[in-house]
C-alpha cells in the first residue's frame, strides 16, 4: 500500500515534468497543489495556536493560583477550555493527518535517482542536480555548492519561521526568549540534516515551509480582524433597557 502511494506521487511529479520540462518546477507545482489541499487543516492549526496564545495568560494564572491543588487546577483548566472553545488537541490533528503525505513525498524525492535513469534532474540551471546532496556538491567546489547552501538556509530557516513570527506579539518575554532559543537550536539541527539530503528534498520542504508561512499570516490576519470586529460590535451596540411602565391603580371614589 505504501509503495502504491509513493508510485502515485512520483507519477504526479513526472506528469508535471512532462508538462513543464523541468524536475524542479514539477516539484514546486506538486508542493503548491499539496499545500492548497491541506490549507483548511493548516487554518485550523493556526486558529488553535492563536487561541492558545490568547488563553495562555489565564492558564498561567490558574497554574499559579492552584499550584498546590492539581485536581482543582485541572478542573479550572477544563472550564477555561470550555469557555474559550479551545481544544488543545486541535493543533496536533492537522499535522498528524498530513504527515503520511509529507513522509511519502520525502521518500519519493530521496529515491528520484533510482526511479528514472538517464535524467539530469536539474532546476532551470539554478541547481545542477536535485538528487545531489550539499555534501556531495561541496566536494565539487564552492561554485557548485552555492545553490545548495541557499537551499539549506531556506530549508532550515523557513521550517521554524512560523513559530518565530507567532512569538513576535507574545507579551511573555520569558516564553518568547525560550521559543527563540529552541527555534535557533532546531534550525541548526535542520542544517545538519540538510547536509546529507538531496536537493529535491530541500526544494520541496523549503517551498512548503514558505507557503506555510504565508498561510499562517493570512489565517492570523483573518482571526485578528474577526476579533476586532467583535470588539467593535460590543462597543457600538447600544444598551437596551427594558422599561416597564407601572399601571396606575384607579383612585377610589369619595362617597358623597
Amino acid at each position: 500500500m505504501w509503495d502504491i502511494i509513493k508510485n502515485w506521487i512520483f507519477d504526479v511529479i513526472q506528469f508535471f515534468y512532462n508538462f513543464c520540462g523541468d524536475w524542479g518546477m514539477a516539484i514546486i507545482i506538486v508542493t503548491v497543489i499539496f499545500r492548497i489541499i491541506v490549507a483548511p487543516l493548516m487554518h485550523k492549526q493556526a486558529k488553535s495556536s492563536y487561541q492558545m496564545q490568547k488563553v495562555q495568560p489565564l492558564m498561567q494564572e490558574i497554574q499559579r493560583k492552584y499550584a498546590d491543588d492539581p485536581m482543582r487546577q485541572q478542573q479550572e483548566m477544563q472550564k477555561l477550555y470550555a469557555e474559550a472553545k479551545f481544544n488543545p488537541l486541535a493543533g496536533c490533528l492537522p499535522m498528524l493527518l498530513q504527515m503520511p503525505i509529507f513522509v511519502a513525498l520525502f521518500q519519493v524525492l530521496n529515491e528520484m535517482a533510482t526511479r528514472t535513469e538517464g535524467t539530469s534532474y536539474e532546476f532551470y540551471n539554478l541547481v545542477p542536480s536535485l538528487v545531489t546532496t550539499p555534501s556531495q556538491a561541496f566536494a565539487e567546489g564552492f561554485g557548485t555548492f552555492v545553490p545548495y547552501v541557499i537551499l539549506m538556509i531556506v530549508f532550515a530557516g523557513a521550517t521554524f519561521l512560523p513559530m518565530i513570527l507567532q512569538q513576535m506579539n507574545n507579551k511573555d518575554s520569558a516564553q518568547r526568549k525560550q521559543t527563540m532559543i529552541i527555534s535557533g537550536v532546531m534550525s541548526l539541527f535542520m542544517l545538519w540534516i540538510s547536509w546529507g539530503s538531496p536537493a529535491g528534498v530541500l526544494l520541496f520542504w523549503g517551498t512548503s515551509s514558505l507557503i506555510g508561512v504565508a498561510q499562517q499570516q493570512i489565517s492570523l490576519r483573518i482571526m485578528k480582524r474577526k476579533d476586532a470586529e467583535a470588539a467593535e460590535m460590543i462597543e457600538v451596540k447600544p444598551i437596551e433597557v427594558d422599561v416597564t411602565r407601572k399601571v396606575k391603580k384607579p383612585r377610589p371614589k369619595k362617597k358623597r
